[in-house]
């Protein structure tokens, strides 16, 4: 069975409800026509003009990503900016894009559930539980290393779990490490809950220079490991997750993930 855009919409509601979302958040439909059929669908960290071409390259059907197209109201569509280019061009070559954002992070499965598996943790539990009707669901997770390890040691883990040529580290080089928070994207405002469960490493993106000072007076070590490279890893993960989701239900769905995203900010020097 080839299922329609809808079909696969009420898939993903299944295990991402758009109801998780943060308020300023936009996941779900970002363009397209609910009784299209999609036989292909191409997975992308961003709705990048570059992502849209790859998945018409592959002849696919839907632009799936993390990061919402819209964010906000817009009022008007023009095709030479972003993101009206990326409608109109969508549109034109019958491509849909859907996201999922903030929902997914907090998602039973979701991103922050892959990052802390990826990164072995045991007796995971949720950083900051959501305050909707859903249980088990919320932002950022914490758990234990299998045993204590050397900051050196848990770095090196790290940098090799996540491809990382370097990362930026605050705190003391001879701590000891038993227990990781981690938060995919920008987590910095959840260093304090990340203490307050005992975290001895809190790895996320985005640090500012004033959280890593927080961590600093915390004694808490903090990493970050860069908000494409932790969330790009783990929704493609998520997306292979999808393609047995698809051969559950007997849909006749194939999934592309991009494996040639790279992070819009590089390293000069």
């Amino acid at each position: 069975m080839v299922p329609t855009l809808r079909d696969v919409l009420d898939l993903l509601e299944s295990v991402s409800p758009v109801s998780l979302a943060e308020s300023w958040d936009n996941p779900g439909l970002q363009v397209g026509f609910p009784t299209q059929k999609i036989g292909t669908i191409f997975t992308s960290l961003d709705p990048t003009p570059r992502a849209l071409q790859r998945a018409i390259d592959v002849h696919a059907q839907m632009l799936f990503t993390h990061h919402p197209l819209i964010f906000k109201p817009i009022s008007q569509i023009n095709s030479q900016s972003f993101p009206g280019d990326v409608i109109v061009r969508a549109v034109k070559n019958d491509v849909a894009i859907v996201c999922a954002h903030t929902n997914l992070d907090a998602a039973m499965g979701g991103i922050n559930d892959i990052l802390a598996n990826l990164l072995g943790l045991v007796n995971v539990e949720i950083l900051q539980e959501n305050r909707g009707p859903e249980e088990l669901a919320g932002l950022g997770r914490i758990g234990d290393l299998k045993k204590p390890l050397p900051l050196d040691s848990v770095l090196r883990e790290i940098s090799r779990t996540f491809h990382l040529e370097q990362m930026k580290v605050a705190g003391k080089k001879e701590a000891l490490i038993k227990r990781l928070a981690v938060v995919g994207g920008s987590g910095g405002s959840f260093l304090r809950e990340a203490h307050r469960k005992n975290a001895d490493l809190f790895l996320t993106g985005d640090v500012t220079h004033h959280v890593a000072l927080d961590a600093e007076a915390l004694g808490v070590v903090l990493v970050d490991g860069g908000h494409f490279t932790l969330e790009n890893e783990a929704f493609s993960v998520f997306g292979a997750h999808l393609q047995k989701l698809f051969k559950t239900k007997k849909w006749d769905v194939a999934v592309k993930i991009d494996d040639k995203e790279a992070d819009p900010l590089r390293l000069e020097r």
